[in-house]
């Protein structure tokens, strides 16, 4: 079992735009064609912040729209929020608040042998690994800039730095970087 952040940011580092649009993404590429089918498939948790909640329920999930989407994911989720956020009826969520190691061993306890996928953003992801709980990091990295936005980790990680695992082209948009978080940093 391992904790990933596996996200698609900017060539410039940024996940969404200041606004959280994710506007420039979706025209880079067909997520089929990436490594996420595989990556889903091994995942048995999940969490997020309260910014990324929300544009799952503003662009998928759409409630009171005259087609309503469905939450996409049959894995139980977490969502961290300190605001009270409305639930997606008929799907396993749980809100939380504070720190994210008692959420990560319920996650751990859920997902049995498989993944725990922090889904984003960037401050949550940074707090899974300054508790030592983040184990890889894979960034689908666009061929676009945006010069400002949410940054794909707004951390310092310095030493030990991340090491590379792998790096391999996807389609004429994309990179995928795939790296692991040193015993040292965890």
């Amino acid at each position: 079992m391992r904790t990933q952040y596996y996200t698609a940011a900017s060539l410039d580092g940024f996940i969404a735009t200041e606004d959280d649009s994710l506007d420039w993404l979706f025209p880079l590429g067909d997520i089929n064609d990436t490594g996420y089918p595989a990556f889903i498939r091994e995942v048995g948790a999940l969490a997020m912040g309260s910014a990324t909640y929300e544009w799952m329920l503003r662009h998928v999930i759409r409630p009171g729209s005259a087609t309503p989407g469905t939450w996409p994911y049959t894995q139980p989720a977490w969502v961290f929020s300190t605001r009270a956020l409305p639930p997606v009826p008929g799907a396993s969520i749980r809100f939380v608040r504070g720190d994210v190691r008692p959420v990560h061993e319920e996650m751990r306890a859920a997902a049995g042998e498989r993944n725990l996928w922090l889904v984003g953003g960037g401050g949550l992801v940074g707090q899974f690994h300054d508790a030592g709980l983040l184990d890889e990091v894979i960034v689908q990295v666009g061929s676009v800039t945006l010069g400002a936005g949410k940054p794909l980790l707004p951390r310092r990680i310095t030493s030990p730095a991340l090491r590379l695992v792998s790096a391999h082209a996807i389609g004429p948009g994309f990179a995928e970087l795939r790296y692991e978080v040193p015993r040292g940093a965890r």
